[in-house]
C-alpha cells in the first residue's frame, strides 16, 4: 500500500508539473511580481485573467473561444504580458500562489469570473473586461480601446 501511495504521489506531481509547464508554454504566468516586471521592461500591458479554470463555465468558454486561438496568441505576443489569477476547485495550487491570488482579488475587488483586469506598464489599472461574444476579434478590439 505504501508503494502504491508513493507511486500515486509521483504521478500526481508529474501531472501537476506538466500542467504548469503547459500554462507557461502558452505564455501565461502565475507570478505577479515577475509578470509586472516583464510588462514594465517590455512596455506592454499586463492582462490579469481572474478565473476559475476548472469549474467556471464562462471562464472555460473565454479560454476556448479567445485565449486558445492563434489570432489572440499573436496579438498577445506583441502587446501583452499574460497572467492567470486562478481560483480552481480541484486543480492543485501552491500556498504561495493561493495567497498571492487572494491579495490580487481583494486589491482589484473581483466579485465574479471571468474578470480581466488590464494594467499599463507602470502597474496602473486602465481597464476591465469580462466574457464577450465575438471571439478573438471582438476581444482584441476591446483591448485596443483600452490602449487608447
Amino acid at each position: 500500500m505504501k508503494r502504491f501511495l508513493t507511486r500515486l504521489f509521483a504521478v500526481c506531481a508529474v501531472l501537476s508539473l506538466g500542467a504548469s509547464a503547459a500554462l507557461a508554454a502558452e505564455g501565461w504566468g502565475d507570478n505577479y511580481e515577475k509578470a509586472a516586471a516583464q510588462a514594465k521592461a517590455e512596455n506592454k500591458l499586463l492582462l490579469l485573467d481572474f478565473t476559475g479554470s476548472d469549474w467556471c463555465g464562462w471562464c472555460i468558454k473565454l479560454n476556448k473561444e479567445v485565449f486558445s486561438q492563434s489570432e489572440f496568441k499573436e496579438y498577445a505576443d506583441k502587446n501583452l504580458v499574460l497572467m492567470e489569477v486562478d481560483f480552481p476547485q480541484t486543480k492543485p495550487q501552491s500556498g504561495t500562489v493561493k495567497a498571492q491570488n487572494a491579495r490580487l482579488q481583494a486589491k482589484y475587488k473581483i466579485e465574479g469570473y471571468p474578470t480581466i483586469v488590464v494594467l499599463n506598464p507602470a502597474g496602473k489599472k486602465v481597464g476591465e473586461l469580462g466574457y464577450q461574444p465575438g471571439g478573438p476579434k471582438a476581444f482584441i478590439a476591446a483591448l485596443d480601446q483600452i490602449k487608447k
